[in-house]
């Protein structure tokens, strides 16, 4: 006995968004969420200098200049952004971001080859910080 699959145009459709949301973020999507949450510190631009930056201490991380020696820290930034890797940063002025850290996931390769759910505000985010490097 063979059995077959019938997809209707709806259901493909339905298949179709569902693998499109489970994708890795654009950029766009990011800068969105940097500048509803980030940009007060770390500025527009992302190189430190908002509008809540002075007085800081320690004064917010130029973003831009995160790359290192032509590679992005994604694991690192992923893990400051989250809260994970604050413990020792003087001042602890970074709010957490716990709705960054909420909703559907999608596969994000952190630099060791191997795809972590991460929620998907977070990867967004990741996605911008990565697309403004300058060094």
């Amino acid at each position: 006995m063979r059995t077959v699959l019938v997809l209707t145009a709806a259901a493909l459709a339905a298949c179709a968004h569902t693998v499109a949301t489970r994708d890795m973020p654009d950029a766009a999507e990011g800068a969105a969420i940097f500048a509803e949450n980030c940009a007060q510190c770390h500025g527009a631009s992302g190189k430190g200098n908002g509008p809540w930056a002075e007085g800081l201490r320690p004064p917010p991380a130029d973003l831009t200049q995160l790359d290192r020696d032509g590679r992005f820290p994604r694991a690192h930034v992923l893990s400051v952004i989250d809260g994970y890797d604050r413990a020792n940063l003087p001042g602890q002025e970074m709010p957490e971001f716990g709705a960054l850290l909420e909703g559907d996931t999608v596969p994000v390769d952190v630099g060791d080859g191997v795809l972590t759910p991460t929620p998907r505000p977070l990867a967004a985010l990741l996605a911008y910080l990565e697309s403004i490097q300058e060094g």
